[in-house]
């Protein structure tokens, strides 16, 4: 038997988004690819699979 995965609902997911905009004006134009690359990061570690962490990064560079 698999583990589900765990999602975010619409909601829970609009308030990240609205966070992450929120601390990406904080952060400033100089600072967000930083603050970025920090969240990732921090992320990564959370989920503990660097597999998917990189299927990840390949969907996030699609249509951009």
């Amino acid at each position: 038997m698999t583990t589900p995965t765990p999602t975010l609902s619409t909601p829970d997911l609009e308030a990240v988004y609205d966070a992450l905009a929120q601390a990406i004006d904080t952060a400033g134009p100089d600072k967000a690819a930083l603050l970025l690359v920090k969240l990732a990061l921090l992320n990564a570690h959370a989920l503990g699979d660097a597999a998917l962490v990189q299927r990840h990064i390949q969907t996030a560079l699609q249509d951009l």
